[in-house]
């Protein structure tokens, strides 16, 4: 099939855009889709972002249930190889222990996915059962990052942000368990939303109850496309252990509104980690851009047990990830994992938390508990708190302090190097708090860095507006307006190389 438009074309819709075309009969969902397929042909070489690509949904969009009515109307869509399964589809979790596994059924949000007119065609990698920083196990495949094929997407939702950023598609799902939905956007030039727990169902086979620290989103290149896709796939399923959060305004509406003057807390030292001097230089910049917008802004550190903090979330890690190899372990009829078949890191994780008691769990649920009231009466006093997304440099690919690949023969060693350069993430993962990554600033290498901020549970509607607000102010050029290295537009140039 011939390419619906030129690739400048592309790259200059958004998902809300390319709808648009889809409504007024201008394209159709299988042609969209088989442009999406060929930015993946051209460029997957390189970045090795997608897994696969399903053909026969290429071919008929509208075979697993996609509604062409849904506001994205046909969009291709690239899901996570981790998270919300499709009946039938390969999902194997970045795992060698898990190839050939086949779900038997559509999570509740897969099916929302499509009842907005996302059309599902192929998945993305991620690391070994989303645990580590950065899709690297050379058996499998390596993730680039677009902007510099030295450098790593970071993850866990790998694929998914890399394939954003190069052009392929304008949006794909992505899932936080500490970070990994801001993270990888911060490193490559995306947004990235981790909403409030109770925004995104994890049903039928998980709750927010069960997972404690697990959020589901996406990637996009622009705000709206990010409103949309929060207003129009969140809510619960029958029998959620909690209730789903819903705004008084649409949020499509609402970010076409700047917020009023907000009280903006900027810090970077966060307990025994702090920022490079390269990023907190950034780190001023933005908080210079949103004070010349007419916010309120002042430097100072949350008043929460950051030390807590982190023995929590990885004491919450080496549990549930623990639990989820053993449940594997289970269904394979294994009694412990195959070291030719699981990465070295996620073995440890599982010797360390396997025979966790409740007596310990019940602990670390206490630590989360008075981490969440801490941290709202901070937003009692502050709407937004800003932090760069990482503390530390994007890795080269292969720095393996980082990976499950690790030989690293401590767990909490290996832990406290995660938070040393993601130090300012996982607190929204504890507290169920919103946080977004937004492209606003740029590395001295070239490389795009994320600005992040967070907001009271709930507030994702806020988290928006001011991404939006400051979207218009920058006139939509997210990134100074530069294209990655590896970019759809930049195939035919790459082909005659």
């Amino acid at each position: 099939m011939k390419e619906l438009m030129s690739w400048e074309e592309w790259a200059a819709l958004d998902a809300t855009g390319l709808a648009e075309l889809i409504r007024k009969k201008e394209a159709a969902p299988e042609e969209v889709a088989h442009q999406a397929k060929k930015g993946i042909e051209a460029l997957n070489s390189e970045i090795s972002a997608v897994i696969e690509v399903f053909e026969d949904v290429m071919e008929d969009p509208l075979q697993d249930g996609m509604n062409p009515d849904g506001v994205f109307a046909g969009v291709p869509f690239l899901m996570k190889d981790l998270g919300p399964t499709i009946k039938g589809r390969l999902q194997e979790m970045g795992s060698l222990l898990m190839q050939g596994n086949r779900p038997e059924i559509d999570s509740f949000l897969t099916m929302k996915f499509r009842g907005a007119g996302l059309n599902i065609m192929g998945r993305t990698t991620t690391p070994e059962f989303g645990l580590c920083s950065s899709a690297e196990n050379p058996d499998l495949y390596v993730t680039r990052n677009p902007w510099n094929l030295r450098y790593t997407t970071c993850g866990s939702s790998a694929g998914s942000a890399a394939s954003v950023a190069a052009g392929i598609v304008p949006i794909a799902h992505a899932t936080d368990g500490g970070g990994s939905i801001r993270i990888p956007a911060g490193v490559n030039g995306n947004i990235g939303l981790k909403p409030s727990r109770g925004i995104f169902s994890l049903a039928p086979n998980n709750s927010d109850l069960m997972s404690v620290v697990s959020s589901q989103g996406g990637q996009t290149r622009t705000i709206r496309d990010m409103a949309a896709f929060v207003e129009h796939t969140r809510g619960g399923a029958p029998g959620e252990f909690m209730p789903f959060w819903y705004p008084d305004e649409p949020y499509t509406k609402l970010i076409k509104k700047d917020p009023g003057k907000l009280r903006i807390a900027v810090s970077h030292e966060w307990g025994d980690y702090q920022a490079t001097p390269e990023i907190v230089a950034e780190l001023e910049k933005t908080a210079k851009f949103l004070e010349n917008l007419g916010h309120d802004v002042e430097w100072t550190v949350p008043d929460i047990d950051f030390h807590l903090a982190y023995e929590a979330q990885t004491k919450a890690y080496i549990m549930n990830f623990s639990q989820t190899i053993t449940e594997i372990l289970e269904g394979q009829n294994l009694e412990t994992p195959p070291a030719h078949l699981v990465e070295p890191v996620c073995i440890r994780v599982w010797e360390e938390g396997r025979h966790a008691t409740y007596s310990e769990r019940a602990k670390m649920q206490a630590h989360f508990n008075e981490l969440s009231r801490t941290t709202a009466a901070y937003f009692e006093e502050w709407d937004i708190i800003l932090t760069p997304t990482m503390a530390l440099p994007t890795p080269l690919v292969g720095t393996t302090e980082y990976l499950t690949m690790s030989d690293n023969p401590s767990v909490y060693d290996w832990f406290h190097n995660l938070w040393s350069i993601f130090s300012y993430t996982s607190i929204a993962n504890i507290c169920g708090i919103p946080g977004i990554s937004l492209p606003m600033a740029k590395l001295p290498n070239g490389l795009p860095f994320g600005m992040h901020a967070l907001a009271k549970q709930g507030q994702d509607g806020l988290l928006l507006q001011l991404g939006a607000q400051i979207e218009r102010a920058l006139d939509g050029k997210w990134n100074q307006g530069r294209k990655p290295d590896i970019h759809v537009t930049k195939i035919h140039e790459q082909q005659l190389k």
